[in-house]
């Protein structure tokens, strides 16, 4: 088993965060998405999108995106729960995950697609979206806020899938897009607080 992995995507690191929660070894193959290796018949061979990451079993069999390739290794590997402890909280933290996902991951995404300088040359950039998809984020930081008066944690008393997507969000905006966290936001400043200060933030 090996990831390809690309070490400053949100997504890629969503999977090593995983990884390392999870205290398991799985060898890693860094792409050079800048080179061109994703583009590669043989890297398209294991995703036909050149996304990273990609997790390739000893089979040669590989399974593509962050979410799936979490699933798989909490099946194999079932503690810590990071989906979940039981019915209900699996369905609080998927709830919480497409949260984050849809109102953080995916906008932080779109400010650095399309406003940032290494993406000029390579794909059609459209500054209009970043801008919206910035409003979108600054707005919707105060309702992450208030939801973290009520635990410390995003999904559930302890630290799930739902948090290492916010969490690798907020680190894109925080490092790449002048998007930090306000700190009259006292909540989510404190979750972030809990959340980077983890042995597997840096994975």
């Amino acid at each position: 088993m090996k990831l390809y992995d690309l070490g400053a995507s949100p997504n890629a690191r969503r999977v090593r965060i995983f990884i390392a929660e999870k205290g398991i070894e799985i060898p890693m193959v860094s792409v050079d998405m800048m080179a061109g290796e994703n583009d590669t018949a043989e890297y398209l061979e294991k995703n036909s999108l050149g996304k990273m990451p990609v997790l390739e079993l000893d089979d040669g069999t590989c399974i593509t995106e962050s979410i799936a390739i979490c699933r798989y290794l909490e099946e194999l590997h079932p503690e810590p729960p990071l989906f979940g402890r039981d019915s209900l909280e699996r369905a609080k933290v998927e709830m919480w995950h497409r949260r984050m996902e849809i109102e953080f991951v995916l906008p932080m995404i779109g400010v650095f697609a399309n406003s940032h300088p290494m993406w000029e040359g390579r794909r059609t950039m459209v500054p209009e979206w970043a801008d919206a998809c910035r409003v979108h984020i600054e707005k919707h930081m105060p309702w992450l806020d208030k939801a973290l008066a009520e635990r410390e944690y995003i999904a559930t008393d302890h630290y799930t899938v739902a948090d290492i997507a916010a969490q690798c969000a907020f680190v894109m905006g925080k490092a790449a897009l002048k998007l930090p966290i306000p700190e009259e936001l006292t909540n989510l400043t404190a979750w972030w607080g809990r959340v980077a200060s983890r042995p597997t933030a840096r994975a």
